[in-house]
């Protein structure tokens, strides 16, 4: 006994009694899916990307880190379950995981998006002075200040600035960083100026 690749009912014979396709056409079925669902976990990774930058959290490096790692490992999960769709194995477990992990992006958006956007909360300002800068080109171009931490336990944090305020800042300036708490509690700057 073997699941239809198409709707995952029981299947007896080449034919599924629950969807009425055969083995070849609930794998067309499948991989068909498979593509629209992964374009959409594309344009949501890419819908992340926009809305971190939007209201940078200051921990945006490792939200970056952990999405990165998801994305990977959905696409990875992703191949594997259309490689096995070819063979004709069961993949029913692997596509309702891979399903799962469609939405990710979207929903990490909404909330880093929404964290910035409905916040409410006073802005508080923080002195801080440059130690370095680090800047990464590319399509979705990455500038960022090092700067001395304010928090407890850390010894520099990564400033996300655009590109006016990184050429203006150097090592040793005094800076003062606008930082919000978030509507969720995950703190994100507004912006950096001179002290």
């Amino acid at each position: 006994m073997t699941r239809c690749l198409n709707c995952g009912a029981e299947r007896f014979n080449d034919t599924c009694d629950a969807c009425g396709l055969n083995s070849f056409a609930a794998e067309f079925s499948l991989r068909r899916k498979l593509l629209n669902r992964t374009a959409m976990f594309l344009v949501g990774a890419l819908a992340f990307v926009v809305a971190s930058g939007r209201y940078p959290a200051l921990e945006l490096d490792g939200i970056l880190i952990f999405i990165g790692v998801v994305f990977f490992l959905t696409l990875g999960l992703g191949m594997l379950v259309e490689r096995r769709a070819l063979r004709h194995m069961e993949v029913e477990a692997l596509k309702r995981i891979y399903y799962g992990l469609i939405p990710l992006p979207w929903l990490l958006a909404i909330l880093l998006f929404s964290n910035g956007a409905l916040d409410r909360s006073p802005q508080h300002v923080e002195t801080a002075r440059v130690i370095g800068k680090f800047s990464m080109p590319g399509p979705v171009p990455s500038r960022r200040l090092i700067v001395t931490s304010w928090r407890e336990g850390r010894r520099f944090e990564r400033i996300p600035v655009d590109r006016g305020d990184f050429d203006r800042f150097t090592d040793g300036d005094v800076v003062d960083v606008q930082v919000h708490d978030g509507l969720v509690s995950i703190p994100w700057v507004s912006g950096v100026s001179r002290d």
